[in-house]
């Protein structure tokens, strides 16, 4: 009799191409729960969409005015109708990709040594200051970065241009390094600067993601790599790295969200310049949250409209930053299969 009740349970369905396969009937508590998920998901959706809306709303006045130029004029004076975020963009993408690829082998590094060489004690005390960190306000990050790191940096910055400068955008043109009365101010407001305070930021975020995706590696395939004769750094490569593949990405991708859109650090260490700037080391450069930032105060009512549309192509690249990362992810399909 208990087999006949639990087959009540199931309900029997079949496609013509998938055959017969059972249905668990869900309970009241199940049924609640997707009901309740599915709404919140389409809440989230439509607060996306709206926000999306509202920008473009208030941006139309200055995209109508401008047009496609919006985007390919180097200059920001909104009140006398040239504006544009060709320079502001490229500074944004500049910043959010140096900050990402000076976080991303920390942040790896940082989590690798937690989940795997750390004593348990110490597991737990650097995973608090590893999370304490990501919650730091971003001002405490600009402040450390422009009363400590602008001071400190223009030697490292000054022999990196100097016997490095034959890399393009290393170099730092109509400046003599080797000049002892050279200004140091010209090195102390660059991209690089920047890239590296946000750097700082991000990769606290972007490690306790690894972090937990590789504390989960399956125990069964670490054991099975050390009864092959595999050293630790052999089954992290052969097992956890693997299993952390997707981790990784998505870590590195929700950093680059952060860094793309990070305003106070920026906009207190970066000089803003309106041109597109491909010489990291040099002085100059801005972002759009930056701009944003800087100009909100000051801005008539159509430069409002010119900051709202900055604001919407911000918003819109960091969408397709966010869409790009989930496709990875979802491909990547972390967890499902490791290399061993």
């Amino acid at each position: 009799m208990s087999d006949l009740n639990q087959l009540k349970d199931f309900e029997w369905s079949s496609t013509a191409t998938a055959g017969w396969r059972p249905k668990a009937r869900l309970s009241l508590q199940d049924r609640v729960f997707a009901t309740v998920a599915h709404v919140s998901g389409a809440i989230v959706l439509a607060i996306m969409g709206f926000v999306g809306l509202f920008l473009a709303i208030r941006a139309g006045e200055a995209l109508s005015k401008t047009g496609f130029r919006f985007f390919t004029t180097q200059a920001w004076e909104p009140d006398s109708g040239n504006f544009g975020i060709a320079g502001i963009l490229t500074g944004t993408v500049l910043i959010g990709v140096f900050a990402i690829v000076m976080a991303v082998p920390f942040a790896i590094a940082t989590a690798l040594y937690i989940s795997e060489y750390a004593p348990p004690a110490l597991q737990r005390t650097s995973t608090s200051l590893v999370d304490l960190m990501a919650a730091v306000p971003s001002v405490v990050y600009g402040l450390w970065g422009a009363f400590f790191l602008q001071q400190n940096a223009v030697g490292t910055i000054n022999w990196v241009t100097t016997y490095l400068g034959w890399i393009p955008f290393l170099s730092i043109p109509g400046r003599d390094n080797r000049d002892p009365l050279a200004s140091p101010t010209d090195l102390k407001s660059s991209t690089f600067l920047a890239a590296l305070v946000v750097a700082m930021m991000v990769t606290p975020i972007a490690s306790s993601v690894m972090r937990e995706a590789f504390s989960q590696a399956p125990a069964g395939e670490r054991e099975s790599a050390y009864a092959l004769g595999a050293t630790r750094w052999g089954m992290i490569r052969a097992v956890v790295l693997p299993y952390g593949r997707g981790a990784i990405i998505g870590g590195t991708m929700l950093g680059l969200g952060r860094a793309l859109g990070e305003t106070i650090t920026v906009a207190m260490i970066i000089s803003p310049v309106f041109v597109i700037q491909p010489h990291v080391l040099a002085k100059g450069g801005i972002s759009v949250s930056s701009l944003i930032a800087l100009r909100y105060g000051e801005a008539s009512d159509f430069g409002l409209s010119a900051l709202f549309a900055a604001g919407l192509a911000l918003f819109l690249m960091t969408m397709a930053v966010n869409f790009l990362a989930s496709m990875i992810v979802a491909r990547s399909r972390s967890g499902a299969e490791s290399d061993g």
